[in-house]
């Protein structure tokens, strides 16, 4: 009993651990927008492509899997005598941190278009950070909005542009991810490589004496001449 009231323990340990481990930077996702200074600093707003949106702080839970479930809503700022469109942003990720499915909402005068749930596929799921698989999904996402707001007959400026700006949350979102407490790939810089360190010299055979810094020359001087053996007087005795 004990054993297994042990096991459990450590599992949910576990589990618990997973989840703290995958948070949102919300400042860092605020910053890249231009800061959380509107609707009691719990939005952001800018222009794009001729028009004005507002950003809000996501909303996060985590899902059963250990990995995290991100709504956030995007406002098209119509003026003081329209009433603005909004749009809602889910992203699902995985307990590893990647992007696995994404879907947007939008609503403009009463009529609601709703993208397809854009799912990663399996390499991406399985990923730590996948950029490859948060492109494509971000992708598929854009041109999906885009094609139903064309079947809409939507025309105005601020709000055909509505897929575009999902796109740029979408992306600052991504880079405000962090799925062990570190920095994002995307603002990870690339560390420089330190040159190799020189091998330290041979020793020498004797180590107790020292080598010159430099050898001279050799001058090679020619043999010194030999003298000439004077020639000996021969004695000639008759042979008898």
């Amino acid at each position: 009993m004990k054993s297994k009231l042990f096991l459990l323990t450590a599992l949910f340990a576990t589990v618990l651990d997973g989840i703290a481990a995958l948070a949102v930077d919300e400042q860092a996702f605020g910053k890249s927008l231009g800061g959380w200074t509107k609707r009691d600093k719990t939005a952001a707003e800018y222009p794009l492509s001729g028009a004005i949106y507002r950003t809000y702080k996501p909303e996060i839970s985590p899902t059963p899997d250990g990995g995290l479930f991100i709504s956030v809503r995007i406002d098209h700022v119509r003026g003081w005598l329209a009433s603005d469109d909004h749009a809602i942003l889910e992203v699902t990720l995985n307990s590893k941190g990647a992007i696995i499915s994404a879907q947007s909402n939008i609503a403009i005068q009463g009529r609601s278009i709703k993208s397809d749930v854009i799912l990663g596929g399996h390499e991406a799921g399985l990923a730590i950070f996948s950029p490859e698989g948060a492109v494509r999904i971000g992708t598929d996402l854009v041109a999906d909005l885009t094609a139903k707001l064309l079947r809409e007959n939507i025309v105005e400026a601020g709000r055909v542009s509505y897929p575009a700006v999902l796109r740029h949350n979408y992306n600052r979102l991504f880079q405000a991810i962090r799925p062990d407490g570190t920095p994002t790939q995307v603002e990870r810089a690339t560390p420089l490589l330190s040159p190799p360190t020189p091998a330290p010299p041979a020793a020498a055979e004797n180590p107790t004496k020292a080598e010159p810094a430099e050898t001279a020359p050799l001058k090679i001087s020619p043999p010194a001449a030999q003298p000439v053996p004077k020639s000996l007087s021969l004695e000639i005795k008759p042979y008898a």
